[in-house]
């Protein structure tokens, strides 16, 4: 297994915001699957969506995947929401590092997105409904993958990176 933290979780979790975070205060860098993928495709993951479907996306994550096994380590990774439900990512993710799972609450979830319109899979009439059913559908890939579930409703991320930290340090990942 690659030296990597890898966080995972459903869009809105805040895994860039504390992979940002983090990335800061442990001196690592960060790699965010989805703009890595648009990097890779000249195009928004909405476009992508858009133009080639859900599943062609789906393929570009696992490819993402297996390139940055082969080519990270010491980096913090942000996964996209959606990239632990094929069976195959969750596979590669245990090559990839150590999984942490933030773990929020659909009405939590909803407060940090509501009102942002990038998200292609939430654009429908009642986006808290559409997230109570997907994460229901993704709860028990997100617990598969994970190594560490911290749950991050109503917590700041200055706590969020402390708990991340913590186990770190508790399993030899770092120094403080």
């Amino acid at each position: 297994m690659k030296n990597n933290i890898v966080l995972a979780g459903f869009m809105g979790s805040g895994k860039t915001s504390v992979g940002i975070r983090l990335s800061y205060a442990l001196k690592q860098t960060m790699i965010d699957t989805d703009k890595w993928i648009e990097n890779r495709q000249k195009m928004s993951v909405s476009e992508i969506f858009e133009r080639e479907g859900e599943e062609a996306f789906r393929k570009m994550e696992t490819a993402c995947l297996e390139e940055l096994i082969r080519t990270c380590n010491n980096q913090i990774i942000s996964l996209g929401g959606g990239l632990p439900v094929r069976e195959e990512n969750r596979k590669l993710l245990s090559r990839l590092g150590r999984v942490f799972y933030l773990k929020a609450s659909p009405e939590a979830i909803y407060e940090r997105i509501k009102n942002d319109t990038t998200r292609p899979l939430l654009q429908v009439d009642d986006p808290l409904k559409q997230i109570r059913m997907l994460l229901e559908a993704r709860e028990d890939s997100y617990n598969a993958c994970a190594d560490v579930i911290i749950d991050v409703s109503g917590r700041t991320f200055d706590e969020i990176i402390e708990q991340i930290k913590d186990h770190l340090e508790e399993k030899g990942g770092i120094e403080r």
